[in-house]
């Protein structure tokens, strides 16, 4: 699914064909903009199921991963900035648990599940770790 799309916001931004923000030179931005492409496919076959109370809230929560952490790159306080990282990382859990309740439901395999909760940890710590150099 991921070859439907136009390109990554990184080639996209190096092309020169729009301005580049700092946020996406981030790598936690960019591990979580990565993940949301994959709970978006999630969130597109549940629109096809019509469960679209599921989908929508894996959106929202896949969104408001990378959104928090661009948002919070465009603070100009480091204390600001460290707030909307906590929002970001917290929104790796609120991912976490409605995949597992996807599972739960059969609405997605064990593999898909295992695969982006590793993702999601892996995130989750790497956002944690950002935290500690901005102190």
């Amino acid at each position: 699914m991921a070859e439907r799309r136009a390109g990554s916001a990184e080639s996209i931004a190096q092309s020169g064909k729009m301005a580049k923000f700092r946020f996406q030179d981030l790598e936690i931005w960019q591990m979580a903009i990565e993940i949301a492409d994959e709970l978006f496919d999630i969130a597109d076959d549940l629109d096809r199921r019509r469960l679209y109370r599921f989908a929508e809230q894996l959106r929202g929560a896949g969104m408001s991963m990378s959104n928090n952490i661009a948002e919070g790159r465009g603070s100009n306080s480091t204390r600001e900035f460290f707030q909307f990282l906590n929002i970001a990382r917290r929104s790796t859990f609120e991912n976490a648990n409605i995949l597992i309740l996807l599972k739960r439901r059969d609405l997605i395999t064990e593999n898909i599940l295992e695969n982006l909760l590793d993702k999601l940890d892996h995130l989750c710590r790497k956002i944690t770790n950002f935290q500690k150099t901005l102190k």
